[in-house]
């Protein structure tokens, strides 16, 4: 690897540490202007101003803003998420089963969107303008109009209330039998799929077909060599690049974008949980999840710039 590939690596990386650092300023920004009362919210609508007041005191809510947010990036950079308000927990170890839970759904999901929105994108391009290109094309524009609410209430409606194959709420434990677990995140699996993989397959065929319009294309259809071939030995490796990026982003939007999903089907997800306690107004738990989801889709977009780097020449070599 030469250093101007290590040197461009490192940019990402050092931008990426920088952009997580602006996000958590904002986030703790945003939680502050949040109306209402935390205490209030707490003690209850009955409490004593002399009650308040003593438990804001103790929560800190009197020192300034800016010496709140050194405390809590403090705490973040020793490992600790901080206590939530509302029961007192440990927000890491709540998160630990939930953030792996939502992790479980987001893999299962790619596993099956990732290589079904290639194969269709491929597919597309073979026969461009042809009967299925159009039919998958028109598919996926439909499903990508949708919202994932939409989409969810109607796979409920139809897999769960009238054929009944499926459950409706997505109820899942720890030590439940793996075929149990995968039927149950089945119907949201499927959301998120319909969600993800029409983005995916549209920019699959579009950088196919921008690489397809190469020298070296023509040059390989004036050798005879058949049309799928073509795609799959000369344009597909050539176009790796922009659909490991494409990839990536809706794999990003996957793990964060989780929280309508989780919440339609119940799933005890970290979005599940992220929505209990903004209802609470428990500013922690949401300044926690807010920025694990803000480092998740930072860093898939950090593996997708360094991807890009590795497989595209131009990059290595900019000059």
């Amino acid at each position: 690897m030469n250093t101007i590939v290590v040197k461009l690596i490192a940019q990402r990386l050092a931008l990426g540490i920088l952009l997580l650092l602006a996000v958590s300023v904002l986030i703790f920004a945003g939680t502050q202007i949040l109306p209402g009362d935390v205490a209030q919210s707490i003690l209850g609508q009955s409490a004593t101003p002399e009650a308040l007041a003593n438990l804001r005191r103790e929560m800190g809510l009197n020192d300034p803003a800016w010496q709140r947010y050194l405390s809590w990036l403090g705490g973040l950079l020793q490992g600790d998420l901080g206590t939530a308000l509302s029961n007192g927990q440990d927000i890491a170890d709540s998160l630990g089963g939930r953030v792996a839970n939502t992790f479980f759904l987001a893999f299962w999901t790619a596993v099956v969107a990732v290589p079904l929105a290639i194969l269709l994108g491929l597919v597309a391009v073979r026969y461009q303008n042809r009967w299925p290109d159009k039919v998958i094309s028109g598919s996926t524009l439909t499903a990508i109009s949708l919202p994932e609410f939409f989409i969810g209430y109607l796979l409920i409606y139809l897999f769960a209330v009238k054929l009944g194959w499926l459950p409706s709420v997505s109820t899942v434990y720890d030590g439940m039998p793996f075929i149990d677990r995968m039927r149950a995140i089945a119907l949201p699996g499927a959301t998120l799929t319909l969600i993800i993989l029409a983005h995916m397959m549209r920019m699959t065929r579009a950088a196919i077909l921008n690489v397809m319009q190469s020298a070296y294309i023509e040059t390989a259809e004036l050798k005879g060599l058949g049309g799928l071939k073509i795609i799959w030995r000369h344009a597909f490796p050539n176009s790796v690049a922009p659909v490991v990026n494409v990839v990536m982003l809706n794999l990003a939007f996957l793990v964060v974008g989780v929280v309508v999903v989780e919440v339609i089907f119940v799933y005890p997800g970290m979005g599940q949980y992220l929505i209990d306690h903004v209802a609470k107004r428990d500013v922690p738990v949401v300044q926690a999840c807010g920025l694990i989801f803000a480092a998740v889709y930072i860093g898939l977009n950090i593996v997708a710039d360094v991807v890009s780097i590795l497989s595209n020449p131009r990059l290595r070599h900019p000059k």
